[in-house]
């Protein structure tokens, strides 16, 4: 029997980049920021506490992402639902802008839950699926979850998989944050249902490329991270993210739209400062930050409190 116990837990999630380019809705990076999550049953109400990123925007009910994602998985693997909940969120994670902070709530709820749980032993297998049914696509949730560089699909059963592989240790990601967000909605509404055959084998080849480049080539990036189904299809609409994308790949240095923008991910080899780098390209009115590529993934830290 599956019983919610009413210890506190506290789950740690990191920001994630998607589609690095071509791998649309399949590839994904996590990167070495984070969100925790502090969930404890407690009482007959639910208390959301919020400090960071988003504090004054997000709900403080059941339609708060990490509350609503936690009782998802509550309901799917316990007997029933606590009373009361109190959560305390530290979020760092900027939302809506392309580094995955719907995808964090969702693990960091699911994780939470598991955590939460006597007397069932739910794999990151069925957390990765019910992440992928909340979130609506893997490739994010799969890269929060399992952290590095993961590829992830969606099987005939529907249900979503994912696959981690080892990023070569001379990538060094580089996001570009600016100072306005842009709907994840939106942003998918612009992609047409089809695109022709000719762009369909370019992303193939591309994608192909970019799984050797991210793990062993990493002098293939700039080739490797090319896009034809996404990314022009959006640039209208966020013509500063295409902008400096065009004028970071023209001075040699892997660039591609972090998952549905505004972020811009870089991808630059060198011995430089990556950071400083990008920065001469970007300009002032960007927030440029190098974020090491995650390895771990969600993790519970409640053993470790």
């Amino acid at each position: 029997m599956a019983v919610v116990h009413d210890a506190p837990v506290r789950v740690r999630v990191p920001a994630t980049s998607a589609n690095v380019g071509p791998g649309y809705d399949s590839f994904g990076l996590a990167l070495a920021r984070h969100d925790v999550v502090c969930a404890e049953v407690t009482g007959d109400r639910l208390v959301v506490n919020v400090t960071g990123e988003g504090a004054d925007d997000v709900p403080r009910d059941r339609t708060h992402l990490v509350v609503s994602s936690l009782l998802a998985g509550l309901d799917a693997w316990a007997d029933e639902r606590p009373d009361g909940l109190r959560l305390d969120c530290v979020n760092r994670l900027p939302h809506s802008r392309g580094l995955g902070s719907s995808a964090a709530a969702i693990v960091a709820g699911l994780m939470a839950a598991r955590a939460l749980l006597d007397g069932v032993d739910v794999g990151d297998a069925d957390l990765l699926d019910l992440s992928s049914r909340l979130e609506g696509h893997p490739d994010n949730v799969a890269a929060c979850l399992l952290g590095g560089f993961t590829v992830s699909w969606t099987a005939a059963d529907g249900r979503a998989h994912g696959a981690r592989l080892q990023p070569h240790r001379d990538v060094h990601p580089v996001v570009c944050v600016p100072g306005w967000p842009m709907s994840t909605e939106q942003a998918r509404g612009l992609i047409p249902a089809q695109v022709s055959h000719a762009d369909a084998v370019f992303n193939v080849a591309r994608s192909a490329l970019l799984v050797a480049a991210l793990t062993q080539r990493p002098d293939l990036l700039l080739e490797a991270t090319q896009d034809r189904l996404h990314q022009p299809y959006r640039a209208e609409s966020m013509r500063p993210t295409a902008d400096v994308v065009q004028r970071l790949r023209a001075e040699g240095v892997a660039a591609v739209v972090s998952g549905a923008g505004p972020s811009v991910l870089a991808l630059p080899v060198g011995d430089e400062d990556p950071a400083d780098a990008v920065r001469r390209v970007a300009g002032d009115d960007w927030s440029v930050e190098y974020l090491p590529i995650d390895l771990d993934g969600a993790r519970d830290l409640t053993a470790s409190e």
